[in-house]
């Protein structure tokens, strides 16, 4: 079985996060961000990291902007990618600032904070144990499908050794999905859980646990913490409250010699 974390919330600077401290011991600072400390307004009040919610792109900088100041980077060296529900993976070895299409982002590069966005779906932290790459994903239920965890891992030549996180997302008693999209997760126990009707409620959370012990990842490994998006005082939920903004897990390596703070 995974381990299931309860984690308190803490302050970086204006933010308040849940900091994933245990990562430190592998060479990471991670973070996962909440709804507090940013500048945005309703619907997309407060920190809303996403430009494709109709919030304001300046709001949305200045938010960004204070999530880097808490990863000890600089806005350029916060990491992020246009997320499109598939497998893809940047490899940010090779970044040069250019804009990144995919569901996650892997890195051995230091002074680089990687980003992925949420509000539902579930972010996930992958580190090497050796702490010498980590990658961040994106997974809703179009990307489980689609195999972005097994996509990730394939960046990482020991899976046995990965080290995984899974953040908050969507609860099963709040998740309920429709057949066109329970068939694909039938043949997981635990996956689905009868509702009224056709439609039956879907643990996200069972099947990345499944795809993670199928790819590899003991389930030693894996820490699931006990935080879902279903208060949206806390966290953004898309099927709560639509528009609404997007929350992030953040990483980055802690060897990444001076700071890059200010750089341009």
């Amino acid at each position: 079985m995974s381990t299931q974390v309860t984690l308190a919330t803490s302050e970086r600077g204006d933010l308040r996060v849940v900091e994933l401290a245990a990562m430190r011991d592998v060479g990471v600072d991670a973070f996962i961000t909440t709804r507090d400390g940013g500048v945005s307004e309703a619907p997309y009040d407060r920190l809303n990291l996403a430009t494709h919610v109709g919030d304001d792109p300046e709001q949305v900088r200045e938010n960004r902007r204070r999530v880097a100041a808490a990863a000890n980077v600089a806005p350029s060296h916060l990491v992020t990618s246009h997320q499109v529900h598939g497998a893809g993976v940047s490899d940010v070895d090779r970044w040069a600032g250019e804009d990144l299409e995919g569901d996650a982002l892997v890195t051995t590069r230091g002074g680089l904070a990687l980003c992925v966005l949420v509000a539902d779906c579930v972010p996930m932290l992958f580190v090497a144990g050796d702490g010498e790459r980590l990658a961040v994903a994106h997974a809703g239920w179009r990307g489980l499908v689609a195999g972005v965890i097994p996509a990730t891992l394939t960046h990482f030549t020991r899976p046995r050794e990965v080290r995984v996180v899974v953040g908050p997302h969507i609860s099963a008693q709040r998740y309920q999905v429709g057949p066109d999209v329970a068939h694909h997760f039938a043949h997981i126990e635990g996956a689905l859980g009868e509702d009224h009707g056709d439609r039956q409620r879907l643990d996200l959370g069972a099947v990345v646990r499944h795809q993670l012990r199928r790819a590899g990842v003991p389930d030693q490994h894996v820490s699931a913490l006990a935080l879902s998006t279903d208060d949206t005082t806390v966290f953004f939920s898309d099927r709560a409250h639509r528009p609404c903004g997007r929350f992030a897990l953040v990483a980055r390596r802690l060897d990444d010699g001076a700071s890059t703070r200010g750089a341009s």
